[in-house]
């Protein structure tokens, strides 16, 4: 019977560490899902914020350039419309470099989510 008692003890011992493993990978998994959850909401936060300055800064100069732009030509409307011009060839421009900024932007995501850290 000293057999069986062994391989029953070892059984136990093995469940143990098999439960043991188990539940620190459950919680290594709920720390990675929370860091990474941090880290996008942080990443979004500072993106709307950031974005809505720059953005605001961007149409209080554009407004402004248009309009010395029309003084300087003594069209204001002239102005307005080589700056929503500008936009527009700024906005085709992007548009048809779209697939490089979706492999930067997955490449720079795709590092900081599969991170060892």
């Amino acid at each position: 019977m000293n057999v069986f008692n062994s391989i029953g003890e070892t059984t136990d011992k093995a469940t143990d560490i098999g439960e043991t493993y188990f539940k620190a990978s459950h919680q290594y998994l709920k720390l990675k899902i929370f860091q990474q959850l941090t880290l996008s909401v942080s990443m979004v936060t500072k993106l709307v914020v950031i974005g809505a300055f720059l953005f605001l800064g961007l149409i209080f100069c554009a407004v402004a350039t248009a309009m010395a732009i029309g003084e300087a030509l003594e069209n204001l409307l002239l102005g307005y419309l080589i700056i929503g011009a500008f936009f527009l060839f700024t906005a085709i421009l992007i548009y048809w470099s779209r697939a490089a900024i979706n492999k930067i932007v997955l490449q720079k995501i795709g590092d900081k989510f599969f991170s060892e850290k």
